[in-house]
Order: structure tokens, then sequence, then C-alpha cells
């Protein structure tokens, strides 16, 4: 009885002993061996033994990971406050490196990205700094880099993601680009009303030109008319016989009668007749008693 419970002692030990010397290392992990507290080796992935109380493993990841690095304030080259935020993605490439050499890699990495951010941004003034985001984070990744033979880690990418100005130079910036809207809105109104007066006048001068254009045409015309009646007489005059000439004469005399003048119209050939007429011999009698 004696002997069966201690040979199940001994089998419970031997179990506990064998479940305690087994290990797993995940996938994409490295396993870290230490004996009474000093590395020993490096385990890859898989079920690896050790000697319990002995030996213990530290499992570190190899996959790719995100890091999110709160905000933080930088001074631009022309004095400006901005404040960051990025995120970043790496990976440790020395399991030994990054867990030894560092009491913290990771925050030290973070140290290094913050410094780099704060030497790039601090060259450049505001509004560049503002306006080259994408430029800004390529730079961190292609200075940083990899970082294995001081931290274990490669920096695989760096993305700024807010860059923000100070509230007091938000408030300035606001009130420019509502100074510039105004400026741009008042300059667009005056714009179009010189464009609207200048389109007015040109209509107005365009009546202006069509209507003397117009009065133009409408002269030439009648002035055009009035030569055509002109010549048309004066061909009819030039086929007309002499009566016709005669006739026209007697009938300006008779108009010429009617009239409550002392004018007397006489024919040139009849003009030596004129003492013939009785009014004019007295009027000469007249004149030569005077």
């Amino acid at each position: 009885m004696i002997f069966s419970i201690s040979t199940l002692l001994i089998a419970i030990i031997v179990v506990v002993l064998i479940i305690f010397s087994c290990s797993i290392v995940p996938q994409n992990y490295e396993g870290l061996v230490e004996t009474w507290g000093k590395y020993s080796k490096t385990e890859k992935a898989g079920l690896i033994f050790i000697i319990p109380l002995i030996q213990r493993v530290r499992k570190v990841s190899l996959a790719l990971q995100p890091l999110e690095i709160s905000k933080y304030s930088i001074i631009t080259k022309d004095n400006a406050e901005v404040s960051t935020s990025l995120t970043l993605n790496y990976q440790v490439t020395d399991s030994f490196k990054y867990f030894y050499n560092n009491t913290d890699s990771v925050e030290s990495m973070v140290q290094l990205v913050r410094g780099h951010l704060r030497d790039i941004i601090g060259r450049m003034d505001l509004n560049d700094a503002l306006g080259s985001t994408s430029q800004i984070n390529a730079q961190p990744a292609d200075a940083i880099g990899d970082l294995t033979n001081v931290y274990g880690i490669r920096v695989i990418r760096v993305n700024v993601d807010e860059l923000l100005p100070s509230k007091e130079i938000q408030r300035a910036m606001d009130k420019q680009l509502t100074a510039d809207r105004e400026k741009t809105a008042t300059i667009a109104k005056a714009e179009g009303e010189a464009r609207n007066i200048e389109l007015t006048t040109k209509a107005k001068n365009d009546a202006l030109v069509a209507t003397a254009k117009a009065k133009a045409e409408a002269i030439k015309t009648q002035a055009d008319a009035e030569k055509y009646r002109i010549e048309q007489l004066k061909a009819a005059l030039a086929d007309a016989p002499d009566d016709y000439f005669k006739n026209q004469s007697i009938a300006a005399f008779k108009d010429l009668a009617k009239g409550e003048n002392n004018l007397i119209v006489m024919d040139k050939d009849n003009l030596t007749q004129l003492g013939n007429i009785p009014a004019v011999r007295e009027i000469w009698k007249k004149q030569d008693q005077d």
C-alpha cells in the first residue's frame, strides 16, 4: 500500500515535471531560454523542452506591430507651435537585442522617432509643414529605418495622423482666411460690376452704331431714290417737245399774274417792247419830270 502511494506520487511528480518542462512557442514568435536567469539560447516556433524551475522561456513576437504615439508639441522654423500625433509600424528583427539590450526598446524607438520628427518639422515653416505631410511621413522612416543593431527593431512605416497648429494660431488663420474670402468676394463683386458696366456700355455703343448705320442706310436709300427720280425726270424732259416747255411757261405766268404784287414777267425776245406798256410809260414820264 505504501509502495503504491509512493509510486503514484513519483508518477505525479514526473507528469508535473514533464508538463512544466514543455513549452510552446507560437507561430511568428521566438523563445528566449534563460537558465538561472541568464540567457542561454533562442528557440524557434514549436514545442521546446526546458528544465523546470531552472529554465524559463520569454516569448518575443516577430509580427508587424502598430503603435500609436499620442499628441505632443513641436516648434516650427517660424516659431509656431503645432501638435502632432502619429502611428508607426515596426517589427522585431533581433529578439535578443530587443529584449536584453534595452530596458524598453519600444519606448526608445518612440523617443527616436519623436526626435527625428521634431528635427524635420523644426526646419520647416508652418505653411510648408501643414502642406507637406506626405513628405514628412517618408522622412522619419528613411532616417530611422533599421534599428536592429541598437534596439533589434526595424521601423517599416511612419504616418503623421494629425498636424494641428495651436488654438491661437488657428484663430489667427481663421481670421486671415475670413479676410481673404471677403477680399476675394469684394474683388469678384467689383469685377462683376465692372464687367456689367462694360457689357452695358458695349450694348449701348452697339445700339448707337446700329442706329447710325440704319440712318445712314436710310439716307443713302433716299438719296438713291431721289437720284433715280431726277435721272428719270431728266430723261423724260430730254425727250419732251418744245410745246411742253412753252405750256409750262404760260402756266407759270398765269400763277404769277394771280398774285398781288406788280411783278411783270416777259419773254426775253419781247424786252424791247417794254416801253409799250402803259404803266411803264407813266413811270418813265414821272422820272423825266423830276
